[in-house]
């Protein structure tokens, strides 16, 4: 399990500290393909990563009531979180203190307690345990000797967070500098309308790794090239996470003949039309007209701000086009990616499976609503990969994950040789040696 780098330099800037603003590697950067295929490399994440390492759970409006409950798993490890009579949000470790059977097998509403199936060994909503059926029968059985085992939880914007060791660093900072970066978003603002889970034949790395670059939209997703500048895209490193800034609007470079005005409209109702209230490219028509002066990037962004306006009530005007027609998008370790425009929030977050082959890409859809808008219960729900689009990107994304990791098995094929452009997989690879202690001497080196 090696990674290696031409030594250039290394990197020891403090955590929230940018390293580098991406330029270019002096030789391409080599993984070690067995972290994405071997039982051993597995293991070596379920002892150490999931359970000392912050990793997104929920959203605020999976728990948003007294009695709110909502199961996340990752790998072999469940944690429960809980909203509580005291209006507290909680996270324990999702086992009973009898025998270890799990406590929830699912999310419930309304709960009054944590109450073990199979032995009826109960708790209350702040993990004080409070009935023992049958307690003569152990002897001097203390309440106060069994609670929950706690976990971890914060919260920033909707997102819900949970790290099953009781005693981690706080959440901001393990998230610094991105809250900070991303504050002109105002993601308090948004609510969760559906968190989808699909199985997929992939290690849960290869499935973060297909939205930790952008290298691949001429390959996979072709029909974005009329819409996004994919070439001209900065990217951030920091010590843990990072960040691509993306324009909208604009043809790809890679086109080498450019794209009219009408050309990139349709591409742009093909990929998000929704957006200004067309679902489907044969909606398209005539290219809006651009006064002089202007933009059609600026003609899609006010386009954008009155369809909000007059279909969900909601007010952008203090948003240009630089907000509505700039994707942020910021890789957190380990496994997640928060997509954000003006108008539109969405989270891919990827976990383990049973297999190194197999694991979860989940999809979390924001709504952008008024700030007292009231909170709601989302759709959650498990889904075969095909049985529901997810819009013409993201089935790609889907379709293209089994075959992405079937090749890592190619007995030639001993290590992934990556980019500066690919540097957010990079970082990843970097991190993973930090928190697993695997010294595999990967630094992201770089040259102007």
């Amino acid at each position: 399990m090696t990674i290696t780098t031409p030594d250039v330099h290394t990197n020891n800037a403090p955590v929230g500290e940018t390293i580098v603003s991406v330029g270019r590697v002096s030789k391409p950067v080599q993984v070690d393909a067995s972290r994405y295929t071997e039982v051993a490399w597995a293991q070596i994440e379920e002892e150490r990563l999931w359970p000392t390492t912050w990793q997104l759970a929920c959203t605020l409006d999976h728990v948003s009531e007294p009695g709110d409950v909502h199961v996340y798993d990752v790998g072999r490890l469940s944690i429960v979180i809980v909203r509580g009579d005291d209006g507290e949000l909680r996270a324990f470790q999702n086992v009973c203190r009898h025998r270890g059977m799990q406590l929830c097998n699912e999310n419930q509403r309304g709960l009054t307690e944590l109450r073990c199936v199979f032995h009826r060994w109960s708790w209350n909503l702040a993990g004080e345990l409070r009935e023992v059926p049958s307690r003569k029968g152990f002897g001097a059985l203390r309440n106060d000797d069994f609670p929950l085992f706690s976990a971890s939880v914060d919260t920033w914007g909707p997102l819900v967070f949970v790290n099953p060791d009781p005693d981690a660093e706080p959440l901001a900072d393990f998230l610094a500098p991105v809250p900070e970066d991303i504050a002109w978003a105002d993601l308090d603002d948004f609510r969760c309308k559906a968190l989808i889970s699909i199985p997929v034949p992939s290690n849960w790395k290869t499935i973060i790794d297909g939205f930790s670059e952008t290298y691949h939209v001429q390959g996979i997703h072709p029909e974005m090239l009329r819409m996004v500048d994919d070439v001209n895209s900065p990217q951030t490193i920091w010590e843990r996470h990072g960040k691509l800034v993306q324009p909208y609007g604009l043809a790809s470079p890679r086109l080498r003949g450019g794209a009219t005005d009408q050309e990139i409209w349709d591409g742009f109702v093909e990929v998000m039309g929704g957006r200004v209230g067309l679902s489907e490219p044969a909606d398209a028509g005539v290219c809006p007209e651009v006064p002089p002066g202007s933009t059609l990037r600026e003609v899609l962004s006010d386009m954008i701000v009155d369809h909000f306006r007059d279909t969900e009530g909601v007010d952008l005007s203090r948003y240009g086009p630089d907000e509505m027609m700039t994707m942020q998008q910021y890789n957190l370790f380990p496994n997640i990616t928060v997509l954000v425009f003006g108008d539109l929030l969405q989270v891919v977050r990827a976990r383990p499976g049973a297999t190194p082959d197999d694991g979860y890409m989940d999809i979390i859809a924001f709504d952008r609503v008024n700030p007292d808008a009231a909170r709601r219960e989302p759709l959650t729900a498990e889904m075969e990969p095909g049985s529901y689009s997810l819009g013409l990107v993201l089935d790609q994304d889907v379709t293209n994950l089994g075959r992405a990791q079937r090749g890592l098995h190619a007995p030639g094929l001993t290590h992934l040789t990556l980019s500066g452009e690919e540097c957010r997989i990079i970082n990843l690879h970097r991190n993973l040696d930090r928190v697993t202690g695997c010294d595999s001497g990967l630094e992201l080196s770089y040259v102007d």
